[in-house]
């Protein structure tokens, strides 16, 4: 049986209500969260770890869908997160998990798109305006591990520039920078630079062809 539209109106008028209020009260909890009020109400529903000297801002016009416990927050004392301007954190696919351990910083440019992605910082991760990020790929600028007593864990920086696309299931390593409007195919491990306007795919990730301007792609 059809749903009147009217109905249909008040009942998204009440879960937005809803959202609202949690979100305000998200606000109190933590210190150091701070989302826009034109950002979606869709963040209501994510899962927010956050450290007593953590901080995380959300932009104006940041969107996400409102699926309970699919987009994670988890940010350490002394970390940053930074969700830009009209960001997309699309969790229609797979869940969107953003981590930032103690002193790190995860930046997120105007316009990034991160698809059901899983993006870990402990130096810092930074995705350009327009930067793409597929469905179950994973950014590490870490180890994550030592490698035995005498080889601590390395760490490194990773930018990824505007307009460039990681496809889905892909690995993107440590010091990593993948320049401007560059393609990485899809379940490839990236583990040296990729220059911009350049198409690299494979494990190890490797040139396969030239990129042109992706400033109007979709």
């Amino acid at each position: 049986m059809p749903v009147a539209p009217g109905v249909l109106r008040a009942g998204l008028r009440s879960i937005q209500a809803w959202d609202r209020v949690r979100l305000r009260w998200l606000h109190m909890r933590h210190p150091g969260l701070s989302i826009h009020p034109e950002a979606s109400t869709g963040f209501a529903t994510a899962r927010f770890q956050l450290g007593l000297t953590a901080r995380l801002r959300i932009a104006p016009g940041a969107a996400t869908e409102r699926r309970p416990g699919w987009l994670n927050f988890l940010v350490y004392d002394g970390a940053e997160v930074e969700v830009g301007e009209e960001v997309w954190l699309r969790t229609e696919v797979a869940p969107v998990t953003l981590v930032a351990y103690p002193g790190a910083r995860l930046i997120l440019g105007k316009g990034a798109f991160v698809n059901g992605a899983h993006l870990s910082a402990k130096t810092e991760v930074r995705l350009d305006e327009k930067a793409q990020v597929g469905p179950g790929s994973k950014v590490y600028d870490a180890d994550q591990h030592d490698l035995d007593d005498q080889r601590p864990e390395q760490r490194s920086p990773i930018h990824i520039g505007p307009y460039a696309w990681v496809a889905s299931d892909t690995t993107v390593l440590r010091g990593v920078t993948i320049g401007g409007h560059a393609i990485v195919g899809t379940r490839s491990v990236v583990n040296r630079d990729v220059p911009a306007h350049e198409f690299w795919a494979g494990a190890p990730a490797r040139r396969l062809g030239t990129v042109g301007d992706r400033s109007e792609a979709r």
